[in-house]
Formats: C-alpha cells, sequence, structure tokens
C-alpha cells in the first residue's frame, strides 16, 4: 500500500534506491544512505550488505510480477540516478502502470521523467538537520511547480513547523501541499498528528497520516 501523500491507501509496489544527498536525522530509511551513523538511530550501516546494483530490466520484470497498478519509487534520493532511472520508468508507463517518484526536491527533474510520472515534492524543514543551502534549492522546486500533477509534502511535527512550510510555500509558489506528521512508530505518529490536525485545516493544506506504520510498524520490505 502507498502509505503516505495522494495516493494514500492504493495498492502498489515499491523500488527503493540507495544513496541520498541529504542526511535527515529522523529518516525512517537510513539503511540507504547512513555508512556513518549519522541519524537518530546511531547505526553505521554497510553498503556492501544493504545496496546491489540490478539491471533495470530484473527490477521491471519484478515490479510487474506484483500485477498492481501503482509503482512508488523512493529512496534514498531517486533523482540521483534519473538518467539510469529513466528506461525502467518508460517501460513501467508502457505496460499501463501509474508511476509515482518519492523526492526531497533538491535536484530538478530530467524532462523526459517528468512527463511519465507523478513527483511526491518532500522538501525537508529545518528539524532534518541539514543546512537550508543543502535541503531548499530554488531553481528545482521551482521547476517541480511546472510539472502537472505534483505533490508537495512536508514532515512536520508540531505547528511552529507549518510556519516554515508556510514561508516556502509563499517563496516559491508551491501548490498541492500536504503535511505529514513525522514518527516512526504509531505513539509517535499520534502524538504529532493530534498537534498538526486543526493547525493544518485551518491553513486550507491537505494531511496525510502514515498508513504503512499503522499497518506493519517500523518494519522493513512491506
Amino acid at each position: 500500500m502507498q502509505g503516505e501523500g495522494p495516493s494514500l491507501g492504493r495498492r502498489c509496489a515499491f523500488a527503493r534506491l540507495g544513496g541520498c544527498n541529504l542526511s535527515c536525522r529522523w529518516c525512517d530509511t537510513p539503511y540507504t544512505w547512513d555508512w556513518t551513523g549519522r541519524s537518530d538511530t546511531g547505526i553505521a550501516y554497510d553498503p556492501k550488505k544493504e545496496l546491489r546494483a540490478i539491471p533495470y530490466t530484473e527490477v521491471r520484470d519484478h515490479l510487474v510480477g506484483y500485477d498492481v497498478p501503482l509503482v512508488v519509487v523512493s529512496g534514498g534520493e531517486p533523482l540521483s540516478q534519473q538518467t539510469s532511472l529513466y528506461p525502467l520508468v518508460r517501460d513501467l508507463r508502457g505496460s499501463v502502470h501509474d508511476v509515482e517518484i518519492e523526492t526531497n526536491g533538491t535536484i530538478a527533474p530530467d524532462p523526459r521523467l517528468a512527463e511519465l510520472v507523478r513527483f511526491n515534492v518532500s522538501p525537508k524543514l529545518a528539524h532534518s538537520g541539514d543546512p537550508k543551502n543543502r535541503r531548499i534549492v530554488g531553481n528545482a522546486l521551482a521547476a517541480f511547480t511546472e510539472v502537472p500533477g505534483t505533490a508537495f509534502k512536508f514532515v512536520c511535527r508540531t505547528e511552529a513547523d507549518l510556519d516554515e512550510v508556510g514561508a516556502l510555500v509563499e517563496q516559491y509558489g508551491l501548490h498541492s501541499v500536504w503535511v505529514m506528521p513525522e514518527g516512526r512508530n504509531q505513539a509517535a505518529l499520534d502524538r504529532s498528528f493530534a498537534r498538526l490536525r486543526d493547525p493544518v485545516i485551518a491553513r486550507g493544506w491537505n494531511l496525510t497520516t502514515r498508513l504503512h506504520i499503522t499497518m506493519w510498524g517500523d518494519r522493513r520490505g512491506v
């Protein structure tokens, strides 16, 4: 199931890519990039165990075999590999799959890719721990606003985070804004959701939970 954003609850298959140009301390997939233990888990993952190169045709056939209408490409940061990603997406669209790409919004999309997918862009806020000049790239965000169907999804903890979101929305003309509570377990999600629910509605934005956490907790491979 897609657990977040506009397609929440849709049956899907995931393709998860390794490597990221950011280092969010609360990241829920640090095993895709954290080789030094910088995230909140404190675990230094081994890239030799976590990552492997697979021909895109093999990935394509595996995803098609799930027999679901939607494929979600996540990471890490998928657009770091968008040139290699294009033939996979092209073939999936040719087999009548919808494709979504989850991205942190720091890398402008290849126009060829933008014609085939919907982007779920998740700019990172100050609480991610990265400096603003790394996590907010204006020309990239501007490029995403020109792609039809793009959704902008922000991970928030408190009402104060919404002021930061509002400043980005105004500065870059972001549309289709979604706010998602941060949390790797149900208790943390519930706390954040309770704080955010009413202020998000008052601002006229969309609100999404993390359905996969409700269904399976903080498990890998689901």
